[in-house]
């Protein structure tokens, strides 16, 4: 009996110990998921209570400080637009504001993009938003941008994915969003039938920019939606000697332990670029999955992620604060202005997108660098819209300021970690199949 009692008694112990351990952990991770929507709910204002009041469209940055370069306040983005259309549909989602309400603003921003210049279909990088008229990008880039189109089309495809089955005033946005979609002239950037997309065309300086866009980095879902397009398709061939460069695509190196999977082309010491090359492009791209004969995307994006963890944990070049929970590295603004932040090109600058918008790949990771900025360095580095855009504790700076493409990605790639919402809407677009099946690309569940 004596025994019996012992061994009851120990069980009743363990179950009161797996009890509060359960109890710890269901708390653990309520208060995590109550730190991803809070992060979630700051950088979706930025696209909301932030937008630009007459096209209802993305700011170019946001200066908190006040401080702007002439004539850039009203600035709007294309790129950070279609990053910010897909945030709204977070904030529906998470309940930060009404469908009602959405729709409203999608109706503004159809309005201004109905209007707004365009070349051969395809927008340009900026616009003044007063106006619809484009600001020049650069000295020759003032016409048409097909990277930053194709970011718009991925964010307004998965907007219409979601009305898809709605109501009157929803199935209007649809069809005005497939006006949109099917007029953008994708071939046109071949330049006369080459075999590769050119980035940029200007009805002023033609072809002068002479940016052909071959092999690894952050515009594979252009090409995706080149091949997607139900008017103006490229030829497979466009994707497989320009983008894939007959192949050359594939080298492969490893860092860290982790294998790079492509070759990033345009870093010479360091086998990986800028983590937002493994954001943008997956927004609503789905990379789990997903491979063609190149390689495994899934890896691609995690592996690029892990390297750059790793990198700050090794943290060779010593800088102050790189560590475990310290860590991403992209472009971004810094001391020296904006710079392409990567491991071989480091001025000790964190860009907290480059950790948080790598939720999916880095679960763990990322949440230790969410808590490090709201429960370390929330005085100095978060405001109204969010985390700012860049910090150096080695430098003792950080500046008030946003950019769209840095903020617009972060409430996107939460989400589609904690739900897959925007990937399974995009990848619900039949064309969008269509297209993937015709570059070679085969989805595994």
């Amino acid at each position: 009996m004596r025994n019996r009692i012992l061994v009851l008694s120990a069980l009743l112990l363990s179950a009161a110990c797996s009890s509060n351990q359960a109890n710890k952990k269901n708390t653990a991770e309520s208060e995590d998921d109550a730190l991803l929507t809070k992060v979630q709910y700051q950088t979706f204002q930025y696209f909301w209570d932030n937008a630009e009041p007459v096209s209802g469209m993305a700011p170019e940055r946001t200066h908190m400080d006040g401080i702007y370069p002439q004539n850039d306040k009203n600035v709007v983005t294309s790129g950070g637009s279609g990053f910010g259309v897909m945030a709204i549909l977070v904030g529906i989602e998470r309940g930060f504001i009404t469908r009602e309400e959405a729709v409203e603003r999608y109706d503004k921003i159809l309005t201004f993009l109905e209007t707004a210049d365009r070349f051969h279909g395809v927008y340009p990088h900026w616009w003044y938003g007063d106006t619809g008229k484009t600001k020049a990008f650069s000295r020759y880039d003032n016409g048409g941008d097909l990277v930053e189109t194709a970011f718009l089309i991925q964010g307004l495809l998965t907007v219409r994915q979601y009305f898809i089955d709605g109501n009157e005033k929803e199935q209007e946005l649809v069809r005005r969003i497939n006006a949109i979609w099917e007029t953008v002239e994708w071939n046109w950037h071949t330049k006369g039938g080459e075999n590769v997309l050119y980035w940029h065309w200007s009805p002023n300086h033609d072809w002068r920019m002479n940016f052909a866009v071959r092999g690894y980095n952050e515009a594979l879902i252009m090409y995706v939606l080149a091949a997607s397009s139900p008017t103006y398709p490229i030829d497979p061939a466009v994707y497989h000697e320009g983008w894939a460069k007959g192949g050359v695509i594939s080298t492969d190196r490893e860092f860290y332990g982790y294998k790079t999977i492509l070759d990033h082309y345009d870093t010479d010491d360091a086998p990986v670029g800028p983590l937002f090359w493994a954001h943008y492009s997956y927004l609503g791209l789905n990379p789990k999955g997903l491979k063609d004969q190149y390689g495994d995307y899934w890896k691609l994006n995690q592996n690029h992620a892990k390297i750059h963890h790793a990198y700050s944990v090794d943290n060779p070049e010593g800088f102050e604060a790189y560590g475990d929970s310290v860590w991403g590295l992209t472009s971004s603004y810094s001391m020296k202005g904006y710079s392409g932040h990567r491991p071989d090109k480091d001025l000790g600058v964190i860009s907290p997108t480059a950790a948080l918008s790598s939720f999916p790949y880095t679960p763990e990771e990322s949440m230790k660098f969410l808590k490090f900025l709201y429960t370390t360095e929330a005085d100095t580095l978060i405001g109204e819209f969010g985390p700012y855009d860049a910090f150096s504790p080695e430098n003792d700076w950080y500046l008030p300021r946003y950019l769209a493409i840095d903020q617009g990605p972060i409430p996107v790639m939460i989400e589609n970690y904690r739900s897959g919402l925007l990937w399974e809407l995009f990848m619900s677009a039949p064309e969008v199949q269509a297209g993937l099946k015709k570059l070679g690309f085969t989805i595994e569940q």
